[in-house]
């Protein structure tokens, strides 16, 4: 069969309408993946640009509502997956939220907020696609270097719920394995996406530009720098690689301490 008469290959995405997320979309569309993908209904970012990009590049995408704090949310994704794509053969979980609090003021709902989307979530998924993969599929997860390497103040329910996608990866890899399904984790350093941007809760942009010098490539990275690195483990270049890890950071962990 010609590559033309091949069925699109699709992917499953969630977090998709800004950021590492809407240049995932983009990236598996150039690749030729038709693409569904999850958006949160409270994201001011519009999801409608991302189905527009992607279709220029002549590929289908649909946009689906989704709080992956919802099992039935999740499980409705899927199921319009299911319904819109030829196969399935990557599922992305970017879906993460980022709030402030020292740990002498979190409230138990503020913890449990945050693990349930950043965490939780990503098994939400997860589980919802398994019973429709098939050998070959990839899952990627999306952490940070908070928590999987390292720590940041006020932040210790973003950290635990990252550091736990290290574990959840990991053991899905073992259990999807002998499936012929691969499961891995990008690690993100500092990346210019509107969650980074925001003053409040994350870094903003002047610490950003203050950081930039830090970083040993001596720039901020861009979603599209993510996005490249989760495409190649949904490939078939990175077909022997499953439960491990890789961490796109411009150097910034390995960096010797001054």
């Amino acid at each position: 069969m010609s590559a033309a008469a091949r069925p699109a290959r699709g992917l499953v995405l969630t977090g998709g309408a800004s950021g590492i997320g809407a240049a995932t979309a983009v990236r598996f569309a150039r690749a030729g993946h038709d693409v569904v993908f999850g958006y949160h209904a409270a994201d001011p970012h519009d999801p409608a640009i991302v189905v527009r990009d992607v279709e220029r590049l002549g590929r289908r995408a649909h946009a689906v509502e989704l709080d992956v704090r919802s099992t039935a949310s999740v499980d409705r994704l899927l199921e319009e997956a299911g319904e819109r794509l030829a196969s399935i053969d990557a599922v992305v979980a970017n879906a993460g939220i980022l709030r402030r609090s020292s740990i002498e003021r979190m409230r138990d709902e503020d913890w449990y907020d945050v693990i349930d989307v950043d965490l939780t979530g990503v098994m939400r998924v997860f589980r919802a696609a398994a019973p429709r993969l098939d050998p070959g599929a990839a899952l990627v997860a999306v952490a940070s270097i908070t928590g999987a390497i390292y720590g940041w103040a006020d932040h210790a329910h973003y950290a635990a719920a990252k550091s736990g996608i290290r574990g959840l990866v990991r053991s899905l890899a073992m259990e999807f394995g002998p499936r012929g399904i691969r499961v891995n984790t990008v690690i993100p350093g500092l990346v210019r996406t509107p969650q980074s941007l925001d003053e409040v809760e994350s870094l903003g942009e002047r610490a950003l530009r203050e950081l930039a010098p830090t970083v040993p490539l001596c720039r901020i990275g861009d979603p599209e720098d993510v996005a490249g690195a989760i495409r190649f483990l949904c490939g078939d270049d990175a077909r022997y690689i499953t439960g491990a890890e890789i961490v796109v950071d411009g150097g910034l962990t390995v960096k010797q301490s001054e």
